[in-house]
Order: C-alpha cells, then structure tokens, then sequence
C-alpha cells in the first residue's frame, strides 16, 4: 500500500530550501531600498505646501507594502517549518505553512485593495478640498455674504435719498396733515422695501416727528441719532448706521431747515453672523492648507503601518491555529491508515474539547463504529438478498401473468418477461424508464386508483385487453396483468349467437303474416273509414315499416349472429322521440304521455332505426310497468323530455309512475335478465348495446313521488364526426365504449 504522507509529498509544491534565505534577504534589501527611496521623494519636493498627486502616494504606500508583506509572510513559513519539524506527525510542515499562505493572502490582499482604495479616495478628498476651486468657492462665498450685507446698505442709503426727494416735491402739492400726503409717504416707504420711516424736526437738543410710518409701534424720536445730526449739520450729505439689527438713514429734507427724514429698515442678525463666519473660516482654510501636506503623509502612513499589523496578526492566527490542528490530525492520518488497510476497530483518543477537531475525532469514531457494523449488516443482507433475488427471479420467469414493479417516481424498477412479451418491450431497456414511456395505460390506470381495472393498449401494431391488478407498497406499485381480449372475444361472440338464434326462432316467422294483414287493412279499409285524420293510415304505415325493420334485423341477426351496424346520418331526435311516443299514445289512451323539448334542438347523428328502437323498448317498459301498478293508482303518466347539455351533450329522459325499479336493479341491462312473467330480458341489453354504438350512456334511477326515470345522455361532438359511417362490430363492454369515446374526442377514432 503506497504511504499517503509520500504521496502529498510529491504532489504539492515545495520551495527549495537552499534558496529561501536569499530569498528573505532579497525581500528585505527591497523592503529598505524602497522605504529609503519614498523618503527622498517626499522631502527632495521644494513646494512643501503643495499637496503629492494621489496616483503617486498610492505608488509610494503599494510599493512599501508589497515587499514588507512578503517579508512578514516569509518569516511566518520560517516559524511554521520550526513548528513542524517539532511535530509528531513527521511531515515538512506543509499544513503549518499552507495555513500561513491562506491567511496572508485572505488578509493581504483584501487589506492591499481597501489600502489603496482608502488612500486614493483620502487623496482625492483632500485634492478637491485644498485644490483652487475650493479656495475660490469659499473665497467667493465670503465675497458674497460681505457683497450682500454692503448691497443692503447701501440700499438703504440711496433709498432714503431719493424718498427725501419725492417726499420734498410732493409736499409742493399737498400740506404735510393731508391724507393724501400720509398715504403717500406710507407707500413710499413699503415700495421702496423700508421698515419705517420718519420726517423729524431737531431743534437743539429736541426731536420732534411730523409724519411717520412706524409698523412696529417704536418710539421714532428716541431712534434719532444727534451725533448723527451733527454729522450732516457739518456737512455729510447722509448717514447710515446699524443698531439691532437694522439699517438706520438719516439724510437732510430737502426744502427744510433743521428738518431730516429718517429711515430704517430691518434685517436678519444672521446675516451679520454668517458674514463673520465665512471671514472666519476662509482664515482656518487657509491656515489648514499650509499643514495639507503634512497630514498626508501621516495618514498615509498611518495606513501602511495598520495594514502590515494586520497581516502580522494573521500570520500568527495562522500559527496558533495550525499547531491546534496538527496534533489530532496526526492520530487521525493514523487510524485512518489503519480503517483503510482494513481494521475497522482502529479509534483516536476520547477529545478533550467539543470544537470542531473534537468533533472531527468523535465523528470519526462514531464512523468507524458504523462502518463496522454495517459491513456486518451488509454481509448478511446480501447473502439473503441473492437467495431471495434468485427465488424471485425463478418464479416471475415461471409465471404466465405479466408482473411490473413501478417505484415511487413511477419508474420501472422490475419487469417479467411475459409483461415484456405482452407489452413488445424489451425487459432490460424498460426497467429504469417512466411508467408513461414503456405503457401510457398502465400509468392511467395508476393515476385513477382503482385496484381492478380493464386496460385497452397497442402493443406491437395489435388491440390487446388487459385485466389489471394493482397492488400498493409504501408508494411502490406491483401491477399484475393477463391478455384478455381473446376471452371477450369469444365470450361476445357467443353471446351475441345465442341471441341471433332466439330471435330468428321467436319473431321471424310471424313477420310475413303480421306484415300482409296490416297491408290489407290498409287497402281494403283505409277509404272506408270516414272522419279518419289520417291516424288510421299512420298506425298501418308504422305497423309495415316497424315489421320491415324487424324483418332486417332478424336476417342479420341470422346472417352474421351479431346486432345489426349502425349506419350514422343527421337526424332530429325530436322526431325519432315524437314517433316511439305517438306508436304508445294511440296504443295505451289511458296513460297520459308528454313530450317536452327546448327550442332549437341540434340535430343529432345516429342511426334512426336503432335509436327509434331503442326509444320505443324504454317507452314499452315504462308503459308496462305503469299498467302493472294497482287498480285503484292514479292515472298513469309518462313523460318524454329533450334538452341540450352543457359541453356539447344531449340529454334524453323517459319518466314514469309505474311501479319502479326492481331489487336487482343493477343487473337489468344484462341479456336474459327480467322480472316479467313473458320477458325476454334482451330488451335493455339491446338498449344498452345500442346507446353505447352511440358513444352514449345510459342510467336508471328513482323519480321523485314513486316510478322510474331512465336517463341517456349524448356527447353530441362524438357523433358529430361518424356522419356517413359503420360503428364497430359486435357487443362492446362498458369499459370499450368509454375508451373508443375517449379515443373519438383525442381526435382518433379506432374501429
């Protein structure tokens, strides 16, 4: 057995070791020439207040970084090969050392990425913000809040002038008291964006106000400056001042001595502050861009040294975690040689700690355990699976019935070969394909439930039948089938020839006589009669053409010991149902008979004598099972109803209140079946073979308040595509009418 330590030798990649000190040595040189060469770029720039470009900072720092981490995971392999060559495991030290490769490259280049990425974003941060767009922003935004306050200003100042001006030439048209003049001045002063406004006298030391608009209900004279007014007594054409947060003019009233017009208007304090501020913040710029190179060399030093701590942490993790492992890793490549040269009682020692390597330990003696008994198991269980696989095996070969086992996905998992013969599959390729592949109507058959089932299938060009058997197993199936269709066969076939014979014995000879008596009737007594509505004349009519059409079918019956074909045309099932009840009305007076129909009925494509014959056999029951009712019973009633389905279907219902269904009402469709003391039992049986030539089918049940309803239903588009055609030979099952009905709708209709 090849030792499985030489082989991971030989596998992975080892560095010679003669040449790893040149190595660390070459990655130091590097490591201090490029730490040396960073030093004389940074300080041989003579514009020491000028900020490095960040593509060049992010050269220098991924230049140091480069060759110190190596150097740091270099001197980490040095210390795990020292490890390693301690251990009991005897190996080179390739775990230790791969453990150190992973978490340096896990911190290393995760670290190298968010370095550079940190320090270009740092470095274009502080490019934008000491770069001159930013100076002429905050330089621009202080011109503005000290433009804005002056404009304001001297907004005052010029307007007060020019109000003095207005207010000196108005007063040539109106005196000072007048309103007009009052309204005037107030418009003045809001037009021109003044808070209040005054025109004042100053007599010494005494201020008096002759007109004044004064929104803020202050005490005008009081805000009148003297010094002010001595300013302009010596000559200065206006002055402006502000106090409280308002602008205050004072200029001379033209036309007027010692009289002033005085004006003020407020503004927000914060302008004053923010004017402050902005003179206060382009000083700290400009104090901070002096010092802008400086904290960029110490951030980005600051960065170099957080990420080569970082790796250096998780060289050591990488240490620590590798000696955690190595010592039961050892005993685990033990046993592990031991379990597979074979011994499966080999164990590691009980773990002193639940972590992982813990469980790593127990979990290998909990397999170890396992595997040992369940090759026991398997042992044993094999041996009894071949006795059992080749009993098995010799009896489904011996069987004639066909056997398929299907598992729980429906796939063939065991196949015979008579099922494989009856289904012309080949056995080794159908096991292991879907129930639906290999037979679509078995995996029908599933999908329905039913534990017995007759199956209709093709198998190798031919029709086959087959009685099916299910048997279910923990969501497995056995399906059990033998070919039937030859027993139908014959069984129809036999059926249907004792029943041509009774016929032609009971209703053939009395056809000729019962036929000529009508037609002399009909000769001799059809002028004769007077007042006849022609009823005379229908009754010999039907009399001759039902005789002719029993005549027809007593010679196929004869000729081909089998019902006679349908031959399928449109027909209107109005007037094949108006003709069975008209036969009965004139016949049976007493009973009431009713036939309802919906308008517009579709026509229906049938065979007109069978089905009128059919109709007539369910009417004729229905007659005689009211006329077998008590004496003292209510009038008798039958009652014929047409109407159209939903889903393309007609309905056809023949109800009565006779005496109702007998006991063995699920038997009353079967040949030779029948509780009357002169019945046939043929006549519900030929009923029923009929409806179902027709793809119909038929029911009996109560009707409400005591009697029978028979019901037929048509599926109209069936029918609708044999216009013009023979239907099937000989007697069909139930289980064969529903399937070539099913067959007909797919659009495929087998004959």
């Amino acid at each position: 057995m090849i030792d499985g330590a030489r082989i991971e030798d030989r596998r992975s990649f080892r560095l010679p070791t003669r040449f790893v000190p040149a190595i660390e040595l070459g990655v130091f040189a590097i490591a201090v020439a490029v730490a040396v060469g960073s030093y004389f770029i940074l300080s041989g720039d003579s514009e020491r207040q000028r900020l490095l470009t960040p593509p060049l900072v992010a050269l220098l720092l991924v230049a140091n970084l480069i060759p110190n981490m190596a150097l740091l995971v270099l001197l980490g392999r040095r210390a795990a090969m020292r490890r390693a060559s301690r251990s009991s495991l005897g190996a080179p030290g390739q775990l230790h050392v791969r453990l150190v490769a992973v978490f340096s490259l896990l911190a290393s280049v995760p670290m190298l990425l968010v370095t550079i990425f940190a320090s270009l974003l740092f470095q274009y941060g502080v490019d934008f913000w000491f770069s001159d767009r930013a100076r002429s922003m905050l330089e621009n935004a202080n011109a503005i809040a000290q433009d804005s306050y002056v404009q304001m200003r001297n907004g005052v100042s010029s307007n007060t002038s020019a109000m003095a001006t207005d207010l000196a030439a108005n007063l040539k048209e109106w005196s000072l008291d007048s309103i007009d003049f009052q309204n005037y001045f107030a418009w003045q002063t809001y037009a021109r964006s003044l808070s209040e406004a005054a025109i004042v006298r100053v007599t010494g030391d005494q201020v008096q106000a002759f007109a004044l608009v004064n929104p803020y209900d202050r005490d005008i004279e009081q805000q009148i400056s003297l010094p002010a007014v001595r300013r302009l007594r010596a000559g200065e054409p206006q002055v402006i001042e502000e106090v409280d947060g308002r602008f205050k003019a004072l200029v001379p009233f033209p036309g007027e001595r010692d009289a002033y017009l005085y004006s003020a208007r407020v503004f927000d304090p914060q302008m004053t502050l923010a004017r402050t501020r902005s003179a206060a913040v382009l000083r700290d710029y400009q104090t901070l861009v002096s010092r802008s190179r400086s904290l960029q060399i110490r951030f980005n030093a600051a960065l170099l040294i957080i990420s080569l701590l970082i790796v250096g942490l998780a060289v050591l993790v990488a240490l620590a975690v590798a000696d955690r492992l190595v010592r039961p890793v050892a005993q685990l490549v033990d046993a592990a040689r031991k379990v597979a040269s074979g011994d499966l009682t080999a164990r590691v020692d009980a773990p002193r700690t639940r972590d992982e390597v813990g469980v790593l330990a127990s979990a290998f003696n909990m397999m170890t355990e396992r595997l040992r008994e369940q090759t026991s198991a398997l042992v044993a269980a094999n041996e009894q699976i071949d006795s059992r696989r080749a009993l098995i095996e010799a009896v489904m070969s011996g069987v004639s019935a066909g056997v398929i086992s299907v598992g729980p996905d429906r796939a063939v998992r065991v196949i015979n070969a008579s099922a494989a013969n009856l289904l012309d599959r080949d056995a080794l390729q159908a096991v292991g394909r879907p129930l639906s592949e290999v037979a679509a109507e078995l995996d029908a058959a599933l999908t329905s439930g039913a534990r017995e089932t007759i199956v209709q299938l093709q198998a190798g060009g031919e029709a086959k039948t087959l009685a099916v058997k299910v048997t279910r197993d923990d969501g497995s199936f056995i399906l059990t089938f033998d070919d039937i269709t030859q027993q139908l066969l014959d069984q129809r076939r036999a059926a249907w020839s004792d029943v041509a014979r009774r016929i032609a014995h009971e209703i053939k000879n009395p056809l000729t006589p019962i036929q000529l008596a009508a037609e002399r009737l009909k000769r001799r007594y059809g002028r004769q009669i007077e007042n006849d509505d022609g009823t005379f004349a229908k009754l010999t009519d039907t009399i001759v053409r039902q005789v002719g059409d029993l005549r027809r079918m007593v010679d196929e019956f004869s000729s081909f010991a089998r019902m006679p074909k349908p031959v399928f045309h449109e027909e209107s099932m109005l007037d094949i149902a108006r003709q069975a009840v008209f036969l009965h009305e004139v016949a049976h007076p007493d009973i009431i008979f009713t036939l309802n129909a919906e308008d517009n009925l579709p026509p229906v494509v049938c065979d007109r004598r069978q089905f009128g014959q059919a109709l007539t056999n369910i009417v004729k029951n229905a007659v005689e099972a009211v006329e077998a009712r008590p004496e003292d019973a209510p009038k008798g009633e039958i009652c014929v109803r047409l109407q159209e389905k939903g889903g393309g279907q007609l309905q056809l219902t023949v109800s009565d209140n006779g005496i109702g269904l007998p006991v063995e009402r699920d038997r009353i469709v079967e040949p030779y079946m029948t509780t009357r003391a002169r019945g046939t039992g043929l006549g519900l049986a030929i009923v029923k073979k009929i409806v179902e030539e027709h793809f119909g089918s038929i029911s009996f049940g109560d009707r409400p308040g005591g009697g029978t309803t028979v019901t037929i239903t048509l599926d109209l588009n069936v029918l609708a595509a044999l216009e013009g055609e023979e239907a099937a030979s000989a007697y069909a099952g139930p289980e064969e009418s529903q399937r070539q009905a099913m067959l007909t709708r797919n659009g495929t209709l087998r004959l």
